[in-house]
């Protein structure tokens, strides 16, 4: 959608000679317009749920409430978090679970742990789970069951085969270096939702026998980049997972050599990137990327029209 949408936007400039932005220029405002339509589902979300409080919405094909739901969920993600230390983690990131959170939708706890250790060496493949210290059968590890594991993030796998006591075979690759932290799962573990709770009240409640949290009754507090859960048990690989919105992708442009002066459009290089909002969402992304153009090149004309169309748009939809 990238290059149709660069083509657009060069052809509507071209037109009247308004000039021309590079191909740096472009993947500054496209990336631009991408987090305003992103940042604008909210709004329209809310917009419609108090029509639809008003009994003034659609239902079905006309359930508009519905088409932004999904348009919001392409960006929900559900991972582990990184422990810090003890029941410290840190909070969604690029480094910790690949990308950065927009909104931290729920927290969820698993229950049922099995067994807790680390691994004291490894074989090719990576698939293979070997701690010496462990007692895999006699602990009641069966297969299906699942397994957290500290590798760039933390990765959820299950196990294929219970070997002997210190052995298990899983789905994963990751066992790929000794002393790497663990944790296994019953596979019909139950995920908890914990309570978000203000750092303000969580002493008060801690302090209380009848709403101190629990692992029935979780609960978690921010501060910076990082999550506490409480109680102080929720403390093992894997065992707290966010369910979060995600920020999009950067779009990227990419290009491989000028040929008449003119850059040719190349998908195949390693940061490409395409827009990830969904394809209805192209005829706005084209206008608002005229717009910061129309601001750059300091041409009003341009700025008015995609605004003037923008607007128009926005009142078919409402």
């Amino acid at each position: 959608m990238i290059n149709t949408v660069r083509n657009t936007v060069l052809s509507v400039l071209n037109k009247n000679n308004y000039g021309y932005i590079s191909p740096s220029d472009f993947n500054l405002f496209a990336k631009q317009a991408q987090l305003d339509i992103f940042e604008s589902y909210f709004y329209e979300y809310n917009y419609q749920i108090n029509k639809e409080n008003a009994r003034q919405s659609g239902t079905g094909l006309a359930d508009i409430k519905k088409g932004i739901e999904e348009s919001i969920d392409i960006f929900s993600v559900t991972k582990g978090l990184y422990i810090n230390t003890d029941n410290l983690y840190y909070l969604p990131s690029p480094a910790t679970t690949g990308s950065d959170y927009y909104l931290l939708n729920k927290v969820l706890v698993y229950q049922n742990i099995v067994v807790v250790g680390e691994t004291t060496s490894f074989t090719a493949g990576g698939n293979v789970l070997t701690d010496s210290n462990a007692e895999f059968v006699s602990n009641g590890v069966s297969v299906g069951d699942i397994i957290a594991v500290e590798n760039g993030g933390v990765q959820y796998i299950k196990v294929v085969q219970v070997v002997d006591e210190v052995t298990i075979n899983t789905t994963g690759g990751y066992f790929d270096a000794s002393s790497k932290k663990y944790t296994i799962y019953k596979k019909d573990t139950k995920l908890q939702e914990a309570e978000f709770v203000s750092n303000s009240k969580i002493t008060m409640l801690n302090n209380s026998v009848l709403t101190s949290p629990s692992l029935l009754f979780p609960a978690y507090t921010q501060e910076a980049n990082t999550l506490t859960a409480h109680p102080d048990s929720l403390a093992s690989v894997g065992q707290v997972l966010a369910q979060y919105i995600r920020y999009p992708k950067d779009p990227k442009w990419t290009y491989i050599e000028i040929q008449s002066g003119q850059p040719i459009f190349d998908s195949t290089q390693s940061d490409y990137q395409d827009f990830e909002i969904p394809f209805d969402d192209q005829v706005t992304l084209i206008l608002k990327i005229l717009q910061y153009a129309g601001i750059s090149i300091r041409e009003g004309d341009v700025y008015n029209f995609a605004n003037t169309e923008e607007n128009e748009n926005t009142k078919e939809q409402s």
